[in-house]
């Protein structure tokens, strides 16, 4: 190997959202070129970052999570605790 880092796709899915006055950043991702689990965070305006222990096989099916996670929990659940993982 070379050392180099695998090269990382963003799936369409990813962008801001708003609610409530708050604005996060979702990223869903694979390494790009393979059939890879895609993984998913979450980064506030601070730029604290929840991500998500599980991976997911297709991008819908994580911001699906992500959806299901906002509903349920609100945006702020987002910037409420350091180091936040979600461990579904």
């Amino acid at each position: 190997m070379n050392g180099a880092l695998p090269e990382i796709e963003h799936s369409p899915l990813c962008g801001k959202v708003t609610r409530d006055g708050e604005t996060v950043d979702v990223q869903i991702y694979r390494i790009a070129d393979s059939d890879a689990s895609w993984s998913l965070e979450v980064i506030d305006a601070e730029g604290g970052s929840t991500v998500w222990n599980d991976m997911f096989d297709t991008d819908e099916a994580a911001y699906a999570e992500f959806v299901t996670t906002l509903e349920r929990e609100g945006i702020s659940c987002f910037r409420e605790a350091p180091a936040n993982i979600h461990w579904h």
